[in-house]
């Protein structure tokens, strides 16, 4: 995500640590949820990858507003930092701090995206041409007060097979923004496809855990908070041995370092590529030394 300034340059927003997960660098949390029912969920298999949302939309896709796609995708403006305060008290995607697009204010606790990943697969394909036709939401009608994150919704019958309800939480700190926020109304945040609406706010996912370790986890781990402490099947990282962790820089091409960018480079080109094209140029973050998989990962995006 980057600011964009009244005088046309752009700054990478940075990322803080979610609430109540220490002090990594950064600011994405991962969530695999198990349904209310508790029934069985089959993790994905070597090399399953998958997209959710649209980096192409600039407007509101046409859905079902009470099916779960239609909740998928939001921002959360955050009035005030502290968990238990009045814009943090709705479940994602719900509530009145919550919009589709980018919010159209200044938000003084910052922004949270909040992305849920379809949780039902055909349970024969590991991919597909564009990179999500082999899963689908869970079908039913959506309680507004609770949004997707705990839905006893059913799989369709093309794609029978439950998987994990991947949910991902990046913390996006505006707060350094604020003098520099636009006076006239106007909304300067971009995504980095070059997108000023929000409406292509989307993401990927590749599985790499090691071995079954993702599916001890859903078969035995039902702590309803997400703590990695409380699932005996997982290796916890400390913060420093996560802050380790980080991915060498692969193009080239200036993106932060604390001072302006006069143009989005590949803002300009995005038009020209398709999804496939899309999803092999993101970046692709996964831990195959682990032992275990973490229902709430604390992951940094930062390069190095």
């Amino acid at each position: 995500m980057y600011f964009k300034h009244p005088n046309g340059t752009f700054f990478r927003v940075p990322q803080k640590a979610n609430h109540y997960t220490g002090d990594p660098n950064g600011g994405m949390t991962i969530y695999y949820i198990q349904p209310p029912t508790n029934e069985k969920v089959t993790s994905f298999p070597k090399g399953f990858r998958m997209i959710t949302g649209n980096p192409m939309l600039r407007s509101r896709k046409q859905l079902d507003p009470e099916g779960a796609e239609a909740w998928s995708l939001s921002f959360r403006c955050w009035e005030t930092e502290g968990f238990f305060d009045p814009s943090n008290s709705y479940p994602p995607g719900a509530g009145p701090y919550d919009t589709v697009p980018f919010p159209n204010k200044y938000c003084p606790g910052g922004i949270r995206a909040n992305i849920f990943f379809p949780s039902c697969w055909d349970g024969k394909n590991i991919d597909a041409p564009d990179h999500a036709s082999h899963v689908a939401f869970h079908e039913g009608k959506v309680n507004p007060n609770i949004g997707i994150i705990l839905m006893d919704g059913k799989c369709p019958a093309s794609h029978p097979v439950r998987i994990p309800l991947l949910f991902y939480e990046t913390f996006w700190d505006t707060r350094p923004f604020k003098d520099m926020w636009p006076t006239d109304g106007s909304q300067p945040l971009v995504l980095s496809q070059g997108d000023p609406t929000g409406y292509g706010h989307h993401a990927d996912y590749v599985f790499g855990w090691e071995g079954d370790s993702l599916q001890r986890a859903m078969d035995t781990c039902y702590d309803g908070f997400g703590w990695p402490e409380a699932c005996p099947e997982l290796t916890v990282l400390s913060d420093e041995e996560i802050n380790q962790c980080v991915q060498a820089v692969q193009v080239n091409e200036k993106v932060e370092g604390g001072e302006n960018i006069s143009i989005l480079r590949f803002s300009s080109r995005v038009g020209k590529y398709d999804f496939d094209e899309l999803f092999s140029l993101h970046k692709v973050l996964w831990m195959p030394f682990l032992d275990a998989t973490l229902f709430r990962m604390d992951l940094s995006l930062q390069p190095s």
